[in-house]
Protein backbone atom coordinates (compact mmCIF):
# COMPACT_ATOMS: atom_id res chain seq x y z
CA UNK A 1 0.00 0.00 0.00
CA UNK A 2 1.23 3.72 -0.56
CA UNK A 3 2.03 6.24 2.31
CA UNK A 4 -1.07 7.46 3.32
CA UNK A 5 -3.76 5.18 2.07
CA UNK A 6 -6.20 3.07 4.02
CA UNK A 7 -7.71 0.61 2.40
CA UNK A 8 -9.87 -1.85 4.02
CA UNK A 9 -9.79 -4.99 3.04
CA UNK A 10 -13.03 -7.27 2.69
CA UNK A 11 -12.87 -10.45 3.91
CA UNK A 12 -13.63 -12.78 1.59
CA UNK A 13 -16.51 -15.17 3.66
CA UNK A 14 -19.85 -16.24 2.58
CA UNK A 15 -22.04 -15.34 5.68
CA UNK A 16 -24.73 -18.29 4.12
CA UNK A 17 -22.49 -20.66 3.53
CA UNK A 18 -19.31 -20.12 5.78
CA UNK A 19 -17.16 -20.75 3.10
CA UNK A 20 -13.79 -18.83 2.76
CA UNK A 21 -10.25 -19.11 1.34
CA UNK A 22 -8.97 -22.49 1.23
CA UNK A 23 -5.39 -23.36 0.75
CA UNK A 24 -3.50 -25.98 -1.29
CA UNK A 25 -1.14 -26.80 -3.76
CA UNK A 26 -0.79 -26.24 -7.65
CA UNK A 27 0.91 -29.83 -9.19
CA UNK A 28 3.11 -30.02 -11.63
CA UNK A 29 3.13 -33.23 -14.19
CA UNK A 30 6.42 -33.54 -12.75
CA UNK A 31 4.63 -33.66 -8.80
CA UNK A 32 6.81 -30.35 -8.50
CA UNK A 33 4.43 -28.48 -5.72
CA UNK A 34 3.58 -24.27 -5.55
CA UNK A 35 1.46 -23.09 -2.75
CA UNK A 36 -1.64 -21.37 -4.20
CA UNK A 37 -5.36 -20.36 -2.81
CA UNK A 38 -8.72 -21.59 -3.87
CA UNK A 39 -10.96 -18.13 -3.71
CA UNK A 40 -14.64 -17.38 -2.98
CA UNK A 41 -16.83 -16.44 -5.76
CA UNK A 42 -18.51 -13.01 -4.19
CA UNK A 43 -21.08 -11.38 -5.70
CA UNK A 44 -22.67 -8.13 -4.41
CA UNK A 45 -26.39 -8.46 -4.61
CA UNK A 46 -29.35 -6.16 -3.18
CA UNK A 47 -31.77 -8.57 -1.86
CA UNK A 48 -35.56 -7.16 -0.65
CA UNK A 49 -36.72 -8.32 2.75
CA UNK A 50 -40.79 -8.59 3.18
CA UNK A 51 -40.81 -8.89 6.59
CA UNK A 52 -38.23 -5.63 7.41
CA UNK A 53 -40.01 -3.82 4.48
CA UNK A 54 -36.46 -3.01 2.98
CA UNK A 55 -33.35 -3.91 0.06
CA UNK A 56 -30.27 -5.01 2.26
CA UNK A 57 -26.88 -5.45 0.30
CA UNK A 58 -24.94 -8.51 0.69
CA UNK A 59 -22.00 -10.07 -0.13
CA UNK A 60 -22.53 -13.78 -1.10
CA UNK A 61 -20.69 -16.98 -2.35
CA UNK A 62 -22.19 -17.93 -5.89
CA UNK A 63 -23.47 -21.30 -3.72
CA UNK A 64 -24.77 -19.24 -1.19
CA UNK A 65 -26.92 -16.83 -3.73
CA UNK A 66 -28.45 -20.44 -5.09
CA UNK A 67 -29.25 -21.07 -1.33
CA UNK A 68 -30.86 -18.08 -0.93
CA UNK A 69 -33.19 -18.56 -4.09
CA UNK A 70 -34.04 -22.12 -3.16
CA UNK A 71 -35.08 -20.89 0.89
CA UNK A 72 -36.10 -17.37 0.39
CA UNK A 73 -34.91 -13.99 1.98
CA UNK A 74 -36.67 -15.15 5.32
CA UNK A 75 -33.75 -17.47 5.48
CA UNK A 76 -31.30 -14.35 6.02
CA UNK A 77 -33.22 -13.52 9.18
CA UNK A 78 -33.84 -16.63 10.62
CA UNK A 79 -29.99 -17.57 9.71
CA UNK A 80 -29.10 -14.18 11.41
CA UNK A 81 -27.58 -12.66 8.55
CA UNK A 82 -29.36 -9.24 9.01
Amino acid sequence: MKKGTHHQRTHRKCPITERKTAFGNKVAHCNKKQSRTFRVNMIKKKVWVASQNRFVSLRLSARGLKTLDKHGTEYLVQKGVI
